[in-house]
C-alpha cells in the first residue's frame, strides 16, 4: 500500500510540472499537453512524498495530530499531489475533485496566472510557511508547537536550507521547549546531496559526522537510506520508533519526572535528487544529479527525444493501475490516506486564525503615569510602564498560554524583565553556573538569534496565538528578509477567502539609536522602518508614541490587531511625560495632533510654521524648539504637532491610516512651511507624504548616519537634529520676519557650537540640556 501511494504521489507531482492535458496518459504523449512554461523543483519532490506518506501512516495508525511544516517549498508539487489525493484540495474548492477533471484543474491552475505559484503559500491548505524562504522552516516549527501539548510538527528541512544560519541557530530551540506543556517537532533533514548546481555542504558528511553534530546540537538522529530501496518501509519505521521516543519523553515529563537533558528525534533521510526521473537522457545524467533540482527535461518541447523520455518516465509510475477509468485514486490509493481532520491538509492549525480567541488585555488606566500637574510634571521610563501591564496579561493568559514574549536576551536591558514576576525565562537544559528566573514552562523566551525570535513567533501567531517581540532597534534587521517574507504571506492569506486573520506580529523596538552613546555607531541604525514602509500597506503599521501612556495605549490597539505586521518604537530611559491616559487615547485614535498647550498664536491666525515631531527624543527636542522660540519671539505663531502613527502622514487613498485631506490640511495647512524631527530616516517620511499637497515645504531632520561613541546630545547636533537645529530651520523659514529671525539665529547657532564644545570637553551633556523641563 505504501509504495502504490507513493507512486501514485509521485505521478501526480510529476504531472503538475508538466502537463496541461492528457494528464492520465490515456494517450500517447503530444507536446501539446505540455504546459508552455514548465515550472516547479522536482528535485525535492519524491523525498517530500516518501516522509508525507510516513506522516498518514503514523496518522492512520496512532491517530497522531500532525502539522506539517515543508521548508523546501519549491517542492510544492508534492505537497499538492498528497493534498489532492487525500482530498483535502476537493474540501476546499470542489473543481479539484478526486477525478480526471480535478487533476486536470489542478495541473492548469499549477504556475498559473491567478492559480498556485511554484511554491508553498496561504492558498494552499494546511500551510502556515511559505517555503523557498531559505532557513526559517525548523524555527516556525518550534513555534507552532509551543503550548500545543498535543501537537507532532513535522518539519521538512531541505539539505541546502540547512546550509543557512537561521537553520543552524534553529537546531537549538529544543533547550526552549517544554516537553509537559509543549508538543513536539520532528525535523527530517532531507539529504539529496545538490542545491541548484552544486554538492551541499551535508552531503560531504559521513553518517558519523552527521551523528556527532546533531548529538552535539542535543538531537537522537536516525539516518534512513532511500536511494538503493525507495519504498520508504525503512522511513516508515523510523517516524514510528521516533513518535514512540517522543511519547516516552512527553509521558515521562508530565508524570513528574522532566529528564534533564531531553534528546528528541530526528531523521536524516538520504535520498537521490529527483529520485524516479530519467537516469540519463543524450549522455546527461539526471536522477541523483543536481540536473534533477528544477525541471529535468526543459527541453521537452523541441526534443523529441525528451519528449519520448518524459512519457517514459511517467508511464513508469503505471497510471493505469493508480486511477479508475473516471480518474479516482485507486482504493488501495485511498486506504493510505487519514480522513476527516487528520488529514495532513486538514490541520485546524495549518488555518490557525479559527483558534485564535481575542487577548485577555487588562485596562491601561490602573498603569498609566499621572500627568494631573500639566505636561512634562511626571518622568518615566516607558518600558518599565508598559512591563507592568505585560506581567498583567501573562498572569491572566496564565492557563490559556497563548501569549508569549520571544526576546534575543534583552528583556532586561530593555526594562521588560518585570514579567518575570509572572512567568520564567523558557529553558529546558542543566545550568552548571548562576541563572536566575529560569523555568521549564516559562513564557518568555530569550535567545541571542532574532532568526529564531522570529520563526518561533511566527509560528505561534500562525497557530492562533498572541505574542510580541522587543529587540534592539539597530539589529531588528537582521530579519529584514524573514519580515519581507512574511509580509507576503499576510498580503496573500488576505486573498484567500476561506484564511482567517491571525494575531498581528508586534516588534517593541527598543534601546534606539539616539541613547547608544554607550554602544556607539554599531548600535544606531533605525532602518527597519524603512523596510516596512515598503511592504503593502494593508498589512503594516509603523507607531512613534511619544511617552509611556501613549505607548500602553498603541500597545492595546497593536495586541488586539490581526492580520499585520505592527512595528512600535519606545524608549527605555526615564523621560518626561506629556500626556494623560484619556489625552492619549484621543492622540492615539487620530494619529496626529495639534498640541495646543506647546502652541502659539493658535487663536490669531494661521500659523506662520509648523513644528512637527515623530518619536520620543524628537519630541523632546521639538517642545524644547519651540519653548526657545516661544521665549524670544513670543509674537511668532508657530503650530506644534505630534505623530504618533506614523503612517496617517500618507494620503489616504495609499495607505489605510492615512488622514483623510481635511484632516491633514487641519494640521498643516495647504502651503505652511513644517519642520519635522523624525526618529528615524528623513527618506521614511518623504516617502509617506509623496502625493499631499507641496510636500516639498516639508523639511525633514532624521539619522544621516553620522554617529559614534558620544554623549546624547552631541549625537543629535550629529545629525542635525538638537533643538537649536530645529529652531534655527524654523527660523529659516518664518514668514516676513526677516529682521528679527536673522541675529536670534545666529544666536542660536553660537549657543550649540558652545554646547557642543563644553560636552566634548566635560565629556558629559551640560546640565541646561540634561536639566531641561517644559515650562507653560
Amino acid at each position: 500500500m505504501t509504495r502504490t501511494y507513493r507512486r501514485a504521489a509521485d505521478y501526480v507531482a510529476a504531472s503538475l510540472i508538466f502537463l496541461r492535458d492528457n494528464v492520465l496518459l490515456r494517450e500517447p504523449l503530444r507536446a501539446e499537453h505540455l504546459k508552455p512554461r514548465l515550472l516547479g523543483h522536482w528535485g525535492s519532490c519524491p523525498g517530500i512524498t516518501m516522509m508525507y506518506s510516513s506522516l498518514n501512516a503514523l496518522v492512520r495508525e496512532r491517530d497522531a495530530d500532525v502539522l506539517l511544516v515543508t521548508g523546501p517549498g519549491h517542492g510544492a508539487p508534492a505537497n499538492h499531489a498528497n493534498l489532492w489525493l487525500e482530498g483535502t484540495h476537493e474540501e476546499y474548492d470542489s473543481a479539484l475533485a478526486r477525478d480526471a477533471a480535478g487533476l486536470t484543474e489542478l495541473s492548469r491552475r499549477y504556475c498559473a496566472p491567478d492559480g498556485f505559484p511554484s511554491h508553498l503559500s496561504p492558498a494552499v491548505p494546511g500551510t502556515l510557511h511559505e517555503g523557498g524562504e531559505l532557513g526559517y522552516a525548523l524555527a516556525t516549527a518550534f513555534g507552532a508547537a509551543l503550548d500545543a501539548p498535543d501537537r507532532l510538527v513535522a518539519c521538512i528541512v531541505g539539505d541546502g536550507e540547512a546550509e543557512t544560519g537561521p537553520t543552524a541557530a534553529a537546531w537549538h530551540s529544543p533547550a526552549f521547549l517544554d516537553p509537559v506543556t509543549g508538543g513536539a517537532v520532528l525535523p527530517f533533514l532531507h539529504l539529496n546531496g545538490y542545491k541548484i548546481s552544486s554538492p551541499t555542504v551535508f552531503a560531504g558528511m559521513s553518517d558519523e559526522e552527521l551523528h556527532a553534530l546533531f548529538h552535539g546540537y542535543g538531537w537522537d538522529c536516525r539516518i534512513v537510506d532511500v536511494r538503493d530501496d525507495p519504498g520508504g518501509e525503512p522511513l516508515d519505521a523510523a517516524v514510528r520508533d521516533a513518535h514512540d521516543r517522543i511519547t516516552a519523553i512527553q509521558e515521562q515529563a508530565r508524570h513528574g519526572h522532566r529528564p534533564e537533558r531531553a534528546r528528541w528525534p530526528m531523521i536524516v533521510l538520504r535520498s537521490l535528487k529527483g529520485q524516479g526521473a530519467p537516469a540519463e537522457v543524450a549522455g546527461q545524467r539526471i536522477e541523483g544529479t543536481f540536473h534533477a533540482h528544477q525541471v529535468p527535461l526543459s527541453a521537452v518541447h523541441d526534443d523529441p527525444e525528451q519528449l519520448a523520455a518524459l512519457e517514459a518516465w511517467l508511464r513508469s509510475y503505471r497510471p493505469e493501475e493508480l486511477f479508475d477509468d473516471e480518474g479516482r485514486p485507486s482504493p488501495e490509493v485511498l486506504a493510505h490516506c487519514p480522513s476527516g481532520a487528520r488529514r495532513i491538509g486538514m490541520q485546524p492549525a495549518g488555518d490557525g486564525g479559527r483558534l485564535r480567541r481575542p487577548l485577555d488585555l487588562p485596562p491601561a488606566e490602573p498603569y498609566a503615569v499621572d500627568v494631573a500637574d500639566g505636561p512634562g510634571s511626571a518622568t518615566a521610563s516607558p518600558n518599565e510602564v508598559l512591563a507592568g501591564w505585560l506581567t498583567e496579561i501573562v498572569r491572566r493568559t496564565g492557563e490559556r498560554r497563548d501569549f508569549r514574549i520571544m526576546s534575543p536576551d534583552e528583556l532586561a536591558s530593555n526594562k521588560l524583565d518585570a514579567v518575570l514576576k509572572a512567568t520564567g525565562r523558557a529553558w529546558n537544559r542543566p545550568v552548571d553556573e548562576y541563572a536566575e528566573d529560569l523555568a521549564p514552562d516559562g513564557r518568555v523566551m530569550e535567545v541571542l538569534s532574532e532568526h529564531n525570535c522570529q520563526g518561533w513567533i511566527q509560528g505561534y501567531l500562525q497557530t492562533g496565538r498572541h505574542g510580541l517581540f522587543p529587540t534592539y532597534e539597530a539589529f531588528a534587521s537582521v530579519v529584514d528578509s524573514m519580515v519581507n517574507q512574511y509580509a507576503k504571506w499576510l498580503k496573500m492569506s488576505h486573498e484567500v477567502s476561506w484564511r482567517a486573520p491571525v494575531s498581528s506580529l508586534t516588534y517593541l523596538l527598543t534601546s534606539e539609536g539616539w541613547r547608544q552613546e554607550h554602544n556607539g555607531y554599531s548600535h544606531q541604525g533605525p532602518g527597519f522602518i524603512n523596510n516596512l514602509l515598503t511592504k503593502k500597506p494593508t498589512v503594516t503599521g509603523v507607531y512613534l508614541p511619544p511617552d509611556a501612556n501613549t505607548l500602553l495605549v498603541t500597545m492595546e490597539h497593536v495586541l488586539r490587531d490581526t492580520g499585520r505586521i505592527n512595528l512600535v518604537v519606545a524608549g527605555k530611559h526615564p523621560a518626561a511625560q506629556w500626556l494623560g491616559i484619556d489625552e492619549a487615547r484621543r492622540h492615539c485614535a487620530a494619529g496626529a495632533a495639534v498640541w495646543p498647550w506647546a502652541s502659539t498664536g493658535e487663536g490669531s491666525g494661521a500659523p506662520e510654521v509648523v513644528l512637527a515631531c515623530a518619536g520620543g527624543i524628537p519630541t523632546v527636542e521639538t517642545l524644547a524648539a519651540a519653548r526657545m522660540l516661544r521665549r524670544d519671539l513670543p509674537e511668532a505663531r508657530i503650530r506644534v504637532v505630534n505623530i504618533v502613527d506614523l503612517c496617517s502622514l500618507a494620503p489616504p487613498d495609499r495607505h489605510p491610516h492615512g488622514l483623510a485631506d481635511a484632516d491633514f490640511e487641519a494640521l498643516f495647512g495647504t502651503d505652511l512651511p513644517v519642520v519635522l524631527d523624525f526618529h528615524g530616516y528623513p527618506s521614511a517620511v518623504h516617502q509617506l507624504l509623496h502625493g499631499r499637497p507641496h510636500p516639498d515645504r516639508f523639511h525633514v531632520r532624521g539619522y544621516v548616519e553620522e554617529g559614534t561613541t558620544t554623549t546624547p546630545y552631541d549625537l543629535l547636533l550629529s545629525n542635525g537634529v538638537s533643538r537649536h537645529d530645529l529652531a534655527i530651520t524654523a527660523l529659516e523659514h518664518l514668514r516676513g520676519r526677516p529682521a528679527e529671525t536673522g541675529d536670534l539665529a545666529v544666536r542660536y547657532a553660537a549657543d550649540r557650537d558652545r554646547l557642543r564644545a563644553e560636552l566634548r570637553r566635560t565629556g558629559v551633556d551640560p546640565a541646561e540640556i540634561t536639566t531641561w523641563r517644559w515650562e507653560s
